[in-house]
C-alpha cells in the first residue's frame, strides 16, 4: 500500500490537557483555564518565532508560555511546581481512541509517521510513555528545519523524509492551522474535530475529510 499517514502529535494523538489533574493540585479551580491559556500561548509563541525567524525549540515555547500563564492568571507557581508541570508535559497521555486506531491502520499496511513541532527526542519519549511508539515507522520533527508548522518548509521536509508524494500523503491533525498548511501544500488531510466546540478556520481551505475520532480514519483514507 502506497498511502502514507502522518499524524500531528500534540492535541491529536496526545492530550495536552492531561496536565489538568496536576494543575488542580496546585491551583484548584483555575486549572482548566490555566491549561487552555498555556496551550494557546504555546502555539502563539511558535507562530511568532516562525515569523521572526528566531527559532527556539517547542520545549522553550512551552516553558515560556507556562511563565506567561502563571503571571497572567496570578497563580504564583513555585519554581518546583513549574519544573514538575514541564516534566508532566513530557509524559502526557494519549487519547482513548489512539492506540486501537493506529493498530488497525498498521495492520492494514499503511505507513505511519508522527509529525510534530516537538523535537524528535521529546516526541519519541511521549509516544513511548503512551505505549504507541512501536506503531510508527518514524518521527518527523520541524526541528530539522528550525521553524514551525504551518511553514511550507516543514511539509516539504515531511515529504522528503518519508519519501512520499503529496498525493499519496495524508496529514491527520486536530489543529486547523496544521490542516490548512498541509492542504495548501498539496497534501490530503483529515481534521479530527475532538470537540463540538472546535471551529475550523473559515479561510475557504477545507480538509479532505472531517472526523470526530481516529476510529473513523480507516473509512476515509
Amino acid at each position: 500500500m502506497s498511502v502514507t499517514l502522518t499524524f500531528d502529535v500534540y492535541g491529536t494523538l496526545i492530550d495536552t490537557h492531561g496536565v489538568v489533574i496536576r494543575l488542580q493540585e496546585n491551583i484548584g479551580d483555575k486549572a482548566q483555564e490555566f491549561s487552555q491559556v498555556w496551550r494557546d500561548k504555546q502555539l502563539e509563541y511558535s507562530f511568532r518565532r516562525g515569523l521572526m525567524q528566531a527559532y527556539e525549540t517547542f520545549a522553550v515555547c512551552t516553558s515560556q508560555a507556562l511563565d506567561y500563564t502563571d503571571s497572567f492568571l496570578g497563580t504564583a507557581l513555585t519554581a518546583e511546581q513549574k519544573t514538575t508541570l514541564l516534566a508532566e508535559y513530557r509524559t502526557l497521555p494519549a487519547f482513548d481512541d489512539v492506540k486501537v486506531s493506529l493498530e488497525g491502520l498498521k495492520a492494514e499496511g499503511y505507513a505511519l509517521y508522527a509529525f510534530s513541532n516537538g523535537t524528535a527526542d521529546a516526541v519519541e519519549g511521549l509516544l513511548a510513555a503512551a505505549g504507541i511508539d512501536a506503531l510508527f515507522d518514524g518521527v518527523v520533527s520541524v526541528n530539522d528545519q528550525q521553524t514551525f508548522k504551518p511553514s511550507p518548509d516543514v511539509y516539504r521536509h515531511l515529504l522528503d523524509t518519508t519519501n512520499a508524494s503529496a498525493s499519496e500523503t495524508w496529514l491527520i491533525s486536530s489543529n486547523p492551522f496544521d490542516v490548512i498548511g498541509a492542504v495548501s501544500f498539496g497534501l490530503n488531510s483529515a481534521w479530527v474535530q475532538r470537540s463540538n466546540n472546535s471551529v475550523f478556520d473559515p479561510w475557504g481551505i477545507e480538509p479532505t475529510h472531517t472526523i470526530t475520532t481516529l476510529r473513523e480514519l480507516a473509512g476515509v483514507v
